[in-house]
């Protein structure tokens, strides 16, 4: 009984550490982007790292659990859940692509954008009507392309392309 719960165990943690390795780079981006803190010097972004680990061990907390449900998006919910509840930590800015945004708008646009979760998935996850949700993002990206600096608009724009 002893080994069968030991193999158990030991696929579990095989499992995961094969999610992790391949969906943590673009957690760890997302993360960066909503606590807005600069990816580069590696290491800068420590908010971002606290924010992602909470989010994978909740994850795999719940790994057993999943029965079919998708790693990353589980993953992705608890990033978000977990950053609009500890919002008013990230209003300062740091140097990050998404510094002129608001937590709130930093978060829809991720989300929308980098993510591409539809409006009425983002909606139900952060508790707003679909058309706030859309207003939220359209604002955010008019921010962002009339960002003050080219450095700024250039950022932007490299991370409006990247979006899915």
């Amino acid at each position: 009984m002893r080994d069968r719960q030991a193999g158990l165990q030991r696929r579990r943690g095989q499992e995961f550490e094969a999610f992790v390795a391949g969906a943590a780079g673009r957690l760890l981006h997302t993360a960066t982007l909503l606590t807005a803190e600069p990816a580069q010097p590696p290491g800068s972004n420590e908010r971002a790292r606290r924010l992602l680990t909470a989010s994978l061990a909740r994850t795999y907390a719940a790994w057993d659990r999943l029965h079919g449900e998708d790693p990353y998006e589980r993953t992705r919910q608890e990033l978000a859940v977990r950053f609009a509840r500890d919002a008013w930590r990230h209003h300062r800015p740091r140097g990050g692509v998404l510094d002129p945004l608001t937590p709130q708008e930093r978060l829809i646009l991720v989300l929308r954008l980098y993510e591409g979760v539809a409006e009425e998935q983002t909606a139900a996850l952060l508790g707003l009507p679909v058309d706030r949700v859309r207003a939220i993002c359209n604002r955010s990206v008019a921010t962002m392309r009339g960002a003050r600096t080219p450095t700024a608009r250039r950022r932007a724009a490299r991370l409006l392309k990247a979006a899915p």
